[in-house]
This record gives structure tokens, C-alpha cells and sequence, in this order.
């Protein structure tokens, strides 16, 4: 199966474990785009909608495009109460928009799986003038404030953390100067999570690399995991970077 399909199998789990995105980012986006009722937005891939309802909450006429099934009726029941929302499943690759522009397309690290020269090109054709492209991500560090931890853990991937394919997703975001677009800018902002034992499994639960492993690795390594984080006494500490790239179309 695709990396990015994967998480299309678990929904629900998705949906309780993945985190959530800053507040300060939504304000600059919406800031950037000057979205309101009278505008509209693309989100590409929202998942479950853990970067969608900071976007629905400004009245704009919201359009998702989601490629798995599963995801896509689960984010339907769960925004159904805002009239504003609509969702397709379908490929943001291949789906025909017809004559719809929007005045914000973003993504929450979804556009890391299309090739840019794909993801770039139709998000700048989708756009009005003046429209605003935004795409974030979340780089997350334990290893700086759970060093002993953090050297234990490897230990475990490096003897159980076998996958079949590897994840490879390294897309330059900067490369939207070279379709088009203007006024490229990178927002950085801080937050920190703390997890237990249990709960930091079932995060890693979420991860399209560690959800395809195969026993009798799966196991092991998960059980590697969870008993270094109980023997470090129960918590592991994550330091997160959230990651704002916005862009213009001219």
C-alpha cells in the first residue's frame, strides 16, 4: 500500500492522536489571506480535520479534497455541523475543479506527497490573483530534552525497526518561486507534548512507516518503546516545531 494512503485505515486513531496545530499559525494564515465569509478555501488532504476548523470558524466557503475513502466520510460526520463545509474523495492530482478558484489553498504536510511539479502547478492555477498558498508542517525533537531516552529508543529502532519501504517524502518547499509564485516566507512556531508511555505508542501508532511493520518486528519494537519510556519514568517530553510556509500568486 502507498505511504499516503495508509492512514486511511485508521481513522479513528488518526484522528485522536496526531497533533494539532498552533493557534498563532491559523491567525497568519487567515491574516495572509484575508479570509472571511465572502472568500473561499482549498484544503488539500485534511485527514481527519486537525487543521480544518480554524478555517470553517472564518464563514468562508470551504472545499476539502481527501483521497481516502475512510478519512473523508469520517471528516464529513465530524464537521457536518458547519454549513460551509463540503468535501470530496478524490486526488487533488488528478480531480477536475472545473471553472472553481479559491483565494486560500493550504495544506497541513499533506502536500509533501505530490510531486511538486504537480502539487506547485495546480495549487497556482487554482488560486485567484492575489491568492495566498499556505502549506505547514510539525518537525517534532525528543531527543534534546530526553537525551538518555532518546539514545535507548534508537537502540530500538536500530535492532527492531524493520518497514518494507522506507519513508522517503522530502519535498523543497522553497520551489514555489519556480512556478510562479511570489513573496515566499517561512513562520516558525514552539510547542511542547508530553506523553506517557501507552499514549507515545499509540502516537507512533499514527506513523505511515510504523503503521506498515510486520511481525514479528511490530512487537518487539513497540515493546522496546514503551518499556525504555517506563524504565525513563513514564514520560517522554517532545519539543515541536511548527512550520509555515506561505506563498503569493501574483
Amino acid at each position: 500500500m502507498e505511504f499516503r494512503k495508509v492512514f486511511d485505515t485508521i481513522p479513528e486513531k488518526f484522528d485522536k492522536w496526531r497533533p494539532r496545530y498552533c493557534d498563532e499559525a491559523f491567525t497568519d494564515v487567515i491574516e495572509h489571506s484575508q479570509l472571511d465569509s465572502g472568500k473561499s478555501a482549498l484544503e488539500i488532504g485534511p485527514g481527519t480535520g486537525q487543521a480544518t476548523e480554524p478555517i470553517l470558524k472564518t464563514g468562508c466557503n470551504y472545499l476539502a479534497i481527501e483521497l481516502g475513502e475512510h478519512l473523508a466520510e469520517y471528516t464529513k460526520n465530524k464537521f457536518k455541523s458547519y454549513d460551509n463545509f463540503h468535501i470530496v474523495n478524490d486526488d487533488f492530482e488528478t480531480y477536475d475543479f472545473g471553472q472553481q478558484k479559491f483565494d486560500l489553498i493550504y495544506s497541513a504536510t499533506t502536500i509533501q506527497w505530490i510531486p511538486e511539479k504537480i502539487g506547485f502547478s495546480r495549487a497556482f492555477d487554482l488560486l485567484k490573483n492575489g491568492g495566498t498558498f499556505a502549506m505547514m508542517l510539525m518537525k517534532s525533537d525528543y531527543r534534546t530534552p530526553n537525551e538518555t531516552l532518546y539514545n535507548k529508543i534508537q537502540e530500538v529502532y536500530n535492532e527492531y525497526f524493520r518497514p518494507e519501504t522506507s519513508y522517503t517524502q522530502n519535498l523543497a518547499y522553497k520551489n514555489v518561486v519556480n512556478y510562479g509564485f511570489i513573496d515566499f516566507e517561512c513562520r516558525e512556531y514552539s510547542s511542547k507534548r508530553e506523553f506517557n508511555a501507552d499514549d507515545y505508542i499509540s502516537y507512533l501508532g499514527t506513523h505511515c512507516d510504523h503503521i506498515v511493520l510486520k511481525e514479528p518486528y511490530k512487537s518487539k519494537f513497540y515493546t522496546g518503546v514503551r518499556d525504555a519510556i517506563l524504565e525513563a519514568g513514564n514520560k517522554i517530553i517532545l519539543n515541536d516545531t511548527i512550520v509555515l510556509y506561505l506563498a503569493r500568486k501574483p
